[in-house]
């Protein structure tokens, strides 16, 4: 074992966990946890136990490994942290905020009595009612879950609430996205208030199957982009260079090319996009271990003054700091672009580089439209 290195076992001891409890949070934020290969053997060193260190605090503080790697997606490794110091988080940042919101139980008994009067209503229709009903502002409509920026919290518990409600025949799709109160659902709005509670949390505990379906793809899904940022990391460093030029060429960016190695003057490719190579695109990409930071950015930057480029795409298997991301982002003469692990991973996915369709699933819904007229 090089000097520096430690085994899996003696992080978890040197932070404070058991070996098995170490195992296990390790396991869970492998994506962020930078660790060295060696053959089939793998060790961590200080860039490793900073993150380790960090995870243990959070812990420490009452957030849970979900919760953790939410944050972690939203802030960056250093950014959760320096958040939770600065006491921007309040106690659990965007969860908190949630808690602003109507629950689903509360948001069924509402829906039920926005459409009491037994007229059809769209779902845009009902989403508005309803949040006027509790004087919703625009913020906390477009409050989203910290995983998934693109998942607002009031439309997904809406969506629940409707399924819910049509699963138990309370309401009914009397055409696309267009509701109707039912005899049942009216019938429940006039019941004694026990018996009305009852049915409403057992309306809490059906469950959208698609909501099951996402999840699941979202987690094989993430669990595809830690094997691939795994092997990314054990591939041969020509190799490296080799796939992020053909990522590259398929988004797009035009002709690619790994550099010489005898004369590459520190970049790893070129992209030329257009067939005279009047502009281009240079590359750098590096199995690093340790997070990138701003000298490492910088020195990048340099070799493309001299080639006098005017853009640069800096890539990594492992994350950047901060210093760098704002250094890329005060740039006005040129425009360097930069990927993580992760993001990499992503790119790969959604271009078909390094992996494979395993199966496809398809969904089918009624379509209203056919069933019209004579």
């Amino acid at each position: 074992m090089k000097p520096g290195f430690i085994t899996q076992k003696a992080l978890s001891k040197k932070v404070g966990w058991s070996e098995a409890n170490g195992r296990r949070w390790i396991k869970i934020f492998k994506q962020f946890i930078p660790v060295h290969y060696d053959g089939i053997n793998k060790y961590f060193y200080d860039e490793s136990y900073k993150v380790v260190s960090i995870i243990k605090e959070l812990s420490d503080n009452g957030y849970t490994s979900t919760e953790i790697l939410e944050l972690f997606n939203k802030h960056g490794v250093n950014g959760a942290l320096e958040a939770f110091n600065k006491n921007q988080l309040g106690k659990k940042d965007d969860i908190i905020q949630s808690n602003s919101l109507p629950t689903q139980k509360e948001l069924t008994i509402a829906i039920l009595k926005y459409i009491s009067d037994k007229k059809p209503y769209t779902t845009t229709m009902i989403n508005e009612g309803v949040s006027s009903f509790f004087s919703l502002t625009d913020e906390q409509k477009n409050i989203t879950y910290p995983a998934d920026s693109r998942e607002f919290i009031f439309a997904h518990r809406m969506r629940l609430a409707r399924y819910s409600l049509k699963k138990q025949e309370y309401i009914e799709e009397v055409s696309k996205y267009t509701y109707q109160i039912t005899d049942d659902g009216y019938q429940l709005l006039n019941d004694d208030y026990e018996t009305v509670k009852e049915e409403i949390n057992e309306l809490e505990n059906v469950i959208n199957p698609f909501d099951i379906i996402r999840d699941k793809v979202n987690e094989i899904e993430n669990d595809l982009i830690n094997d691939l940022i795994d092997y990314l990391k054990q591939a041969h460093w020509r190799r490296l260079e080799t796939i992020v030029v053909e990522l590259l060429t398929a988004m797009g960016y035009g002709d690619g090319q790994v550099t010489e190695k005898t004369n590459d003057g520190g970049l790893d490719g070129i992209i030329k996009e257009d067939k005279l190579g009047l502009d281009n695109i240079y590359i750098q990409a590096k199995k690093w271990e340790k997070t990138v930071g701003r000298p490492e950015v910088m020195s990048f930057s340099g070799a493309l003054d001299a080639k006098g480029a005017r853009k640069g795409i800096f890539i990594t298997t492992s994350n950047f700091t901060r210093g760098a991301e704002e250094y890329v982002q005060r740039l006005e003469s040129k425009k360097i672009i930069l990927i993580d692990g992760k993001k990499l991973a992503r790119l790969m996915i959604e271009n078909n580089i390094g992996v494979s369709v395993k199966k496809k699933f398809v969904v089918k819904e009624v379509d209203f439209s056919y069933f019209e007229g004579e």
